[in-house]
């Protein structure tokens, strides 16, 4: 029987295939023509001596030689990471892509002008940033998609490295016109039977507004008259505008609106709500120097915020 033999860009590609469950996104993941992915396949089945794939009306999965392979790919693939970044590291890269993904109001109020600050002393790196809700970003950063994100609760799951960074405030948004609208503060049991607005359940939003209400003694979300959930912070505040319900938001998502008098922003009787934004990795990983790098630069930057004020 003749030797096995493959390299690590077939196992490259066929884990990519498994993940995926597809040739064609196989394909788009690793820049090669779907064809070409097919031949490699091919080839690395050829080179172990046994069919690795198999369709399933429209998914790939593996065979039983196929699982066992994809088991020692994933550890293979990892230490070439590993001795990547230990060279990258010992010879001072510090250029290149670095993935990372932000929950909505980091990612669209605060990150950009750090990135830009960032871009400014490392002009040699790209920074990919996604938004998403904490709950995807954290997946993501689980999955290895993200080396880091920055969500707005905190996870209590311990494969995460955590890192507090901004304070943010939770306020009642409503409209100019509202009832409520010269008041700077409105009793808790009042917002019962208003028309509320909800973020979806993974967004950190959500996750502190709950908590803070169970906290007050109610049985959380499920004690307001809601009337909507939506995805983004930018579709509730069109919501409050359009006089759908209220919500509650991050003060910095509402800053615009409140400076232009189309929003008024509110407090809750007894219930301040005050949050931090989270910086999170997967501990399990060894952070790039891309990484190190960025991770040191949020840091830094909260650090001389707070010198600040």
């Amino acid at each position: 029987m003749p030797s096995m033999d493959f390299d690590l860009r077939q196992l490259e590609i066929f884990r990519k295939v498994v993940d995926l469950k597809s040739f064609s996104k196989a394909a788009e993941a690793v820049f090669l023509a779907q064809a070409s992915v097919s031949e490699r396949i091919t080839n690395l089945e050829n080179g172990v001596g046994t069919k690795l794939l198999d369709r399933l009306g429209r998914e790939v999965v593996p065979t039983r030689a196929g699982e066992i392979l994809y088991k020692h790919a994933a550890l293979l693939l990892e230490m070439k990471r590993t001795a990547c970044l230990e060279l990258e590291g010992f010879l001072g890269i510090r250029q290149g892509e670095l993935a990372m993904g932000g929950s909505t109001i980091p990612g669209e109020y605060i990150l950009p002008e750090i990135i830009g600050r960032f871009g400014k002393s490392y002009p040699r790196v790209c920074i990919s940033l996604t938004v998403a809700d904490s709950r995807e970003i954290e997946r993501r950063v689980l999955d290895g998609a993200f080396e880091l994100g920055i969500v707005g609760s905190r996870s209590s799951d311990k494969r995460f490295v955590l890192h507090p960074l901004w304070k943010d405030e939770l306020v009642l948004a409503v409209p100019a016109d509202h009832r409520w609208a010269q008041k700077k503060s409105v009793p808790l049991e009042t917002i019962y039977e208003e028309p509320f607005i909800l973020r979806e359940q993974g967004s950190g939003t959500f996750k502190m507004f709950h908590h803070y209400l169970q906290a007050a003694g109610s049985k959380g979300v499920d004690a307001l008259k809601q009337v909507a959930r939506l995805g983004t912070s930018t579709a509730v505040k069109e919501g409050i505008k359009a006089r759908v319900g209220v919500s509650v938001l991050s003060s910095r998502a509402v800053d615009t609106e409140v400076q232009c008098g189309i929003l008024k922003a509110l407090t809750v009787d007894r219930m301040p709500m005050v949050r931090s934004f989270y910086l999170i990795r997967d501990r399990r990983r060894i952070p790039s120097p891309l990484c190190r790098t960025m991770v040191d630069f949020l840091l830094d930057s909260v650090t001389a915020d707070r010198s600040k004020q």
